[in-house]
């Protein structure tokens, strides 16, 4: 995830994603509208690199990474990668890290798919309150 996002390989090439032309359309889209993957995060991504680093960013990409690995390994029955994905984007990584305890200690002993129902129902929760929205603008 984090090494993939190619605004950060522009704002690497360019010294600042401000300068960046390629995501300016991008940006604007982005601000109601998805394609292969959720934008949702965009504007706050390019903030948190100009107001930290880019390393920070980097740092932080790596945390989602391994919070959405663990999702897919332990909560997918095969029909939530898209699902988890955008959550690991759009959600906080203390709300991705508490829902991961929350479905572990809810979910001993349960088969995958029981696992995923639980899953999706700690963030469908977290999502409503938070106005999350976890799954793709069209």
């Amino acid at each position: 995830m984090a090494v993939g996002w190619p605004f950060i390989t522009c704002a690497i090439k360019k010294v600042g994603v401000e300068s960046c032309e390629k995501w300016e359309k991008h940006r604007e889209l982005g601000k109601e509208h998805d394609s292969f993957k959720s934008y949702q995060k965009l504007e706050d991504d390019i903030h948190f690199i100009k107001v930290k680093d880019i390393k920070a960013y980097d740092e932080q990409q790596r945390i989602r990474e391994s919070l959405l690995n663990r999702l897919l390994n332990e909560f997918n029955e095969g029909r939530s990668k898209s699902y988890y994905c955008i959550a690991a984007t759009v959600m906080d990584i203390n709300e991705l890290r508490s829902s991961l305890e929350e479905a572990a200690g809810q979910s001993k002993l349960l088969s995958t798919k029981d696992k995923s129902r639980i899953m999706h129902a700690i963030l469908d929760n977290i999502a409503l309150k938070k106005d999350h929205r976890l799954s793709l603008r069209k």
